[in-house]
């Protein structure tokens, strides 16, 4: 290990967040609208309305036309009531994009999160065991991203596969993976998300995502769950893949089974190099210092879940409709 090396894995921060406040233009109005200032935004009002201080005037109007004129108002009775230091609003800006980091990770730099999930492989077991409800079937993926699921839905033969996902530049990456693929008519891409799906009432036999809902409110939770129930045909289902430990007790209550898939031996995520390993540590896994200190000691591009702290991608849950 270099010292350079050394250096890095010793860091109280192996990366910084490499966005800014004029980064948040690269989302359309509508998620704009989800993430910054809706019902379920992540961002405290407050942080918002003290990030927005001086901001770039393009920015500023985007956001006045998502609000609604008392909202504005709100908004800019907050950033006179504080009174801000320069280094209060920069740090409410740093707030402010730490909470939208994955979003911007997904629209801004999408070919990085690609390299990110094209090592996280799922427990092989998985589709085959979905293979009855997927072939020769009508399949929606919600949260497609770069096609993880999309793809194996196309390999198992579904009749057609509807992928839904918000990011453009998920969408691009996705759509180009599939240009070659044969049959390209059984493939559908759009824009969408879990509270408001572009599919018409029953109209897919199987619905499903794939490390992507949760039961927070703004990525999933109530209103998604009644978005996947609306588009799915009685006695269809919906599964979501590798679901998040700590939403079991929420989506058990919700009458979903879980099903989890032995282990041989401890699942790894597989990234395509030791570069690209690194990589992702230093942006992804930024507070986690094992991560790099792994790849760098073992000289290895393959990490244990165990090690990245996740629960490894062997567990699926289910709903008949």
């Amino acid at each position: 290990m270099s010292l350079e090396d050394k250096a890095l894995v010793h860091t109280s921060t192996l990366f910084a967040n490499p966005f800014d406040l004029a980064d948040l233009e690269v989302f359309d109005d509508a998620t704009l609208q989800r993430v910054c200032v809706g019902e379920h935004a992540s961002v405290p009002f407050e942080i918002l309305a003290l990030s927005l201080r001086d901001a770039p005037e393009s920015l500023l109007r985007r956001i006045a036309h998502c609000l609604s004129p008392a909202q504005w108002a709100q908004l800019q009775h907050v950033q006179r009531r504080f009174c801000p230091s320069q280094e209060d609003v920069e740090h409410a800006r740093r707030l402010l994009l730490d909470h939208l980091f994955w979003e911007l990770t997904y629209w801004k730099t999408p070919e990085l999160y690609e390299e990110l999930t094209e090592g996280e492989h799922l427990h092989p077991e998985i589709f085959p065991r979905l293979a009855p409800d997927i072939h020769a079937k009508e399949v929606l993926d919600v949260g497609a991203g770069s096609g993880r699921a999309t793809i194996e839905c196309l390999r198992y033969g579904a009749a057609h596969v509807y992928a839904v996902e918000p990011s453009p530049g998920l969408r691009r990456i996705l759509e180009q993976k599939l240009r070659y693929m044969p049959q390209p008519s059984r493939f559908v891409s759009c824009s969408g998300s879990f509270e408001d799906l572009p599919l018409e009432d029953q109209s897919v036999d199987l619905t499903l995502s794939c490390s992507a809902f949760t039961a927070l409110p703004g990525q999933g939770g109530e209103p998604g769950l009644s978005e996947l129930k609306r588009v799915t045909r009685v006695g269809g289902k919906i599964v979501l893949i590798w679901p998040r430990y700590e939403d079991r007790a929420w989506l058990e209550e919700h009458g979903f089974t879980y099903v989890t898939l032995p282990m041989d031996q401890e699942m790894r995520v597989r990234f395509r190099s030791q570069k690209a390993a690194l990589e992702c540590a230093r942006h992804f896994y930024t507070y986690n210092h094992e991560v790099a200190r792994y790849v760098l000691m073992h000289q290895s591009a393959d990490i244990p879940f165990s090690v990245i702290g996740l629960n490894p991608p062997c567990e699926y849950c289910w709903l008949q409709v």
